[in-house]
Formats: structure tokens, sequence, C-alpha cells
């Protein structure tokens, strides 16, 4: 049992949000009003002062709607709102700012996401794309190094104002509550700046986040302040209170988002990425390029999701800037070439592999923000390109990495052998939720603030940490002479891996599914999918299951569990060679941390959460099954 798992089970399961969350019929922006407070560190005190936690489970099934997050506080800020009469768009939105509470270190109001929504209503299916983007001073040489000509290290880039890219998080809450949502801003917000104002316990796994951030933590005098109350760190079964983001969501609850984009608060973001607050005796990082205009012309896109076809079942996505929709629909486009039976479970993971592995060649070839690259996204998901990239893998041995791209756009490219590039960096962090609702919606959700910890840098007073999604960007190209689709550029937004994920079956919802983990984001949505409909498994097996990610290396990184069981070797004889996957920005090696939903035949949903990753997740139903 983990720790946060022996603090909530030694606490009753008393709901921590009691709201009177009545559905408004007022439009968007009439926020309620709420008295601001003023800006004081976070602290941390004994648990037994506050609201006690949620109980946890990684498994719940019954009607009325489901949550599943990571965390039984944001879980439980989405089952009160959906209690109250909110459907799954409001509740995602209360979700996902009750994780910026409690999971700051993976989400919040400075990072940005990709949200995919099914409208029952219209049986339609949409997204919208909250990536942060680029200021429009950057540039493709922006990560260059003047004085050597070389790309910046990248831990100098990461804990530096450069790195920082204009937060989507807000602007997307807005336009999903306005497009879809029942409720405004303001009563989205009440659940989270309760938890703020209150706090939450701490657990093992943010005790081991803040002490994994520690050295970069210190260096920002408003990081410190913050995350290290008394200049130490946070203990488990504390309470950890955060005022400066109660603030900042009343804030946003009284003014709107433009508070953010427009007002003062987007002006004390900017002043911070320009001179970033470091400590006393700290050594100054890079300055970033951010400025007011930026914020005033960043906007959440509305667009078309990806969609395949794979054994009959409709498979949507999110398209570019993310290559998480072309990446998971490609790779199961080549598998349904192949039979995968849980009788063959050796071949079956092997071809799992070789087709990530493509796939992986392709999309680091092909995939970057469509507004500055043509990026080909509806070749990429053809079924005949797919049939060609097939002819690659063989059953008896393991394609040698890296791959080569095959080119979509031009018929019999796909078979050709040759050489490629290396995968680029992509921060390992993120978070992500599912919801639904009495009356059909189901939302998919993955939000950011990049690698665990962001850029380091907190907002001074504001409660949240500011995003290094600009590290997305390739600092140089992936293969010199080759345009890259992935350089930085202004107003430019960085290439993802993100892939909040809704499949329905005969037009009807089946599953929701997505995870954190940078590119390793990809490769468990899509084993996650594989072990569901190839290999038998039920929905929590296909969850917890040991994982293993493929990315177009040399070495496909695995879980302990994995390097451990009897698949690896015979793996091994075909030619696949694994490595454990690291542990540098989370307490363990574990790859990604899947929330999921699954809509039963009699009309009940299972929802679903990690078991034992991230310290266990929190699944969570509005009328339980008896």
């Amino acid at each position: 049992m983990g720790v946060r798992r022996a603090v909530v089970a030694a606490v009753s399961a008393a709901t921590v949000l009691s709201l009177p969350f009545v559905v408004p019929s007022s439009a968007l922006g009439s926020a309620a009003t709420a008295a601001s407070s003023d800006a004081t560190p976070a602290d941390a005190t004994p648990a037994h002062s506050g609201p006690r936690p949620p109980a946890e489970q990684p498994v719940a099934v019954g009607s009325g709607g489901a949550v599943s997050s990571v965390n039984p506080y944001a879980s439980q800020a989405g089952i009160d709102v959906l209690k109250h009469g909110g459907n799954a768009v409001d509740a995602a939105v209360a979700t996902a700012a009750a994780l910026g509470v409690v999971e700051p270190y993976s989400a919040g109001v400075g990072g940005g996401g990709y949200m995919v929504y099914y409208d029952a209503a219209a049986h339609r299916v949409r997204t919208i794309d909250g990536r942060e983007t680029a200021p429009a001073r950057m540039r493709s040489d922006s990560f260059i190094d003047p004085s050597t000509g070389k790309p910046i290290p990248m831990d100098e880039a990461v804990n530096s104002g450069l790195s920082v890219g204009i937060p989507g998080t807000p602007a997307t809450w807005q336009k999903a509550l306005h497009d879809w949502g029942t409720v405004s801003l303001a009563r989205a917000l009440k659940p989270a700046t309760r938890i703020a104002d209150d706090g939450f316990v701490v657990d093992h796994q943010f005790r081991a986040q803040t002490e994994m951030n520690e050295d970069r933590f210190r260096k920002f005098r408003s990081t410190s302040d913050l995350f290290l109350p008394g200049g130490k760190l946070p203990e488990v079964g504390s309470r950890f209170r955060n005022p400066g983001l109660a603030r900042t969501y009343r804030e946003l609850a009284r003014d709107g988002v433009g508070a953010l984009y427009h007002g003062d608060l987007g002006r004390e973001v900017v002043r911070t990425v320009q001179k970033p607050p470091m400590a006393d005796g700290a050594e100054p990082v890079r300055p970033g390029l951010m400025e007011t205009g930026d914020l005033a012309r960043y906007a959440a896109l509305g667009q078309a999701p990806t969609r395949a076809n794979y054994r009959g079942l409709d498979i949507y996505s999110m398209a570019p800037s993310s290559s998480g929709g072309t990446t998971v629909g490609e790779a199961l486009n080549i598998l349904e070439n192949y039979h995968l039976s849980k009788d063959d479970r050796v071949q079956a993971l092997h071809h799992y592999l070789e087709a990530s592995r493509i796939a992986f060649a392709d999309r680091n070839r092909w995939v970057g923000d469509p507004k500055y690259s043509d990026v080909p996204t509806r070749e990429l998901l053809s079924k005949d390109f797919a049939k060609e990239r097939a002819c690659l893998i063989r059953p008896d041995a393991t394609l040698t990495s890296p791959v080569a791209p095959g080119d979509p756009r031009k018929p019999g490219s796909g078979c050709v052998k040759g050489t490629g590039s290396k995968e680029a960096y992509e921060g390992p962090s993120t978070t992500h939720l599912v919801a639904s609702d009495r009356w059909g919606n189901v939302v998919s959700y993955t939000l950011t603030i990049e690698q665990t910890g962001g850029s380091a840098i907190t907002v001074p007073g504001r409660g949240f940490l500011l995003n290094n999604e600009l590290t997305d960007f390739n600092f140089t190209p992936v293969t010199p002479g080759v345009p890259d689709p992935n350089l930085p550029g202004p107003g430019k937004r960085p290439r993802s891996s993100m892939s909040p994920t809704i499949v329905l079956k005969d037009g009807k919802p089946f599953i929701a599914v997505g995870s954190p983990g940078g590119a390793t984001i990809i490769t468990t949505v899509l084993q996650t999918l594989v072990n569901r409909i190839d290999l038998g498994m039920t929905l929590p097996q296909a969850v917890a299951a040991p994982r293993i990610s493929q990315r177009n290396s040399a070495k496909t990184e695995a879980e302990p569990a994995f390097l451990e069981s009897p698949e690896r070797t015979a793996l091994e004889r075909l030619g696949q060679h694994f490595v454990r996957a690291p542990s540098t920005f989370t307490p363990s090696p574990e790859i990604g941390a899947v929330a999921a939903l699954e809509f039963r035949p009699d009309g009940r949903t299972q929802a679903v959460a990690e078991p034992k990753r991230r310290d266990g997740g929190s699944a969570m139903v509005l009328q339980p099954a008896r």
C-alpha cells in the first residue's frame, strides 16, 4: 500500500466539498463576486486542521456520470459538479482546476492542453487545441547560443524564462464552458478554490516530486516560498495550503480569463518571465521573450479530431499541433494488418513495438503546428499508407532504429528501408482526466506544464508554476538538410504527444482514455487500447498491465514488472532490446498514468484509474452500482 493510500485509509471517506452548486441560467461572463485575498505563502500544517481527503479507489462502476484522474481531491471536485446538475464539460473543468491545486507540478493556470469531447446531442466528437504558443519575438534560432553557435544545454533552457510559452489552459476552460458547458467559469472554479484555501493532505508522491525538484525550486524565491514552506520539504500527512492560487482563481472567477490575457494577472506573468525572481545568491537564468501582446493574441482553437477505424471501432483523438492522434491512429492502422491474439502475446507485443517504432519515425518527420507546416494528417492516417509501412515488419526479426520515415504523399515510399533520426527531447510529465454525465456526454482531457515542475518559476503571490513548453520545439533540425516542422517560430505551437482519446462503438461511446508521460503518452494509450481490444483484457487489467514504450530508438523503455516477465526473454530472441524506464522526473520508473472510462451495454459506466502508478489514481461514479 502506497503512502497516499495509507493516509487516505486512516481517515473517513467524508466528502471534502459540499457546495451549493446550482446550475445557473446566466451566461459564461457572469462571474460570481468573491473577495480577493492577499498574496501569502503556502503552508504545511497538521492534516487534522482541515477537511479530510476523499476515499481513493482505482475502479468504480455505476451510473449518472463518472470522473477519473490521478488524485482523489480532483475526482471528487468533478463528481460534486455532476451531483449538482453540471455536465461532463463542467466536471472536467472543475477537475482540471483542482488538479492545478493538488498536482501543481504537472498542470495548472500556467500551462496548456488538449480536450476531446463527445457531444451526445449532436452525436459528434469535437476538440479544443489549448496548446501554449511561442511569443512573437521567438525565432528559429532562439535556443542557439550566439557565442558558440550550438544549442543551449537542455537544463539551462528548461529553467529559464525563455522556455515559457503563452498559457492556454484558462482559455481552454473558458471556451469549453462557453461552447458546451452549463455553468460559468466562476462556478466551475469553486471546488478548486475551496481546496486551495483549506489545503490538501500531502502524500508520498507530492513530497517525492518536491524533493526531486528541490534544487531547481530553491533558485527562485517565489517557488521556494510556496513549495518549500519554512525552507523545508512538506511532510507526508501534513496539510498544504495555497492561498495565492485561491486568490488567482477568485480573480479569474470575478473578471474572467481576461484577467490573464488582458489584465493585471497577465502583466504579472510577463514581468515574471522577463525577469525571473531569483533567490539570493542564485545564478541568473535566461529571461523570456513574452510580452503582454502575446497574451492578448492567444486563442484556444476549436478543430476537427483525428479519426481512425480499428477493427470496427472509431478512434477519435487530437489533430496537430498534437502528434497524438496521428501517431496512435497510424500505429493502429498498421496493426490492423495483423491478427493480434492473447494466445500469442509475444507476437502481439512484437507487432505493437514495431508499429509504434514506424509511426514515431513518421511523426518526427511530418508533424508540427499546421499553421506553419503542411502537415499530411489525412495521408498519415490512410489505410493504404499503413499497409505500405506494415511491409517492413517481420515476425522473426526487429527493425533497426532509427527507422527512416515514409512519405505518405508518395505511394510506394512506405516500404523503403533507410536510416532516420533520433527522437528529440520531450518532457515526461502532464496529467489526464476523463469525465462523463447522465446525458451521455464524454470528455477526455490532457493538460500540462511540460516536465514535472515546469520551468520551476512561480508567479509571485499567484500560486502557480509557469510551463517550460517551448523546450518541446527541436532546437535544431532533427535531420540536417531536411525541413523540420517542429523548429521554434513566432506564435507557433510546439509539437505535443498528448493523446486524449474517445472510442466509439456503433456510433456510441465505448472507451475514453488518456495519460500523462511526454512522448510515452502515445505508447501508453496505444498499448492500453491493444490490451483491451486485442488481448482480451478488461479495462482495469489493460491499465494495470506492465508497459513498454518504443519510440524509434535502439532500446525500448520498460517498466520493472515487464523486465522480470517471460515475454521479455522471448522478445529479445526476436531482436528487441529493453532498458529500464527512467525515473528522472517521477519517483519511480514507470510509464504513464492512465485515467479511463468504459461504457457498458447495460448502461453503467466503469471508471478506471491507476492502481499503483503515481501512488494510485482515483476513479469515481455519481451513483455506485449496488
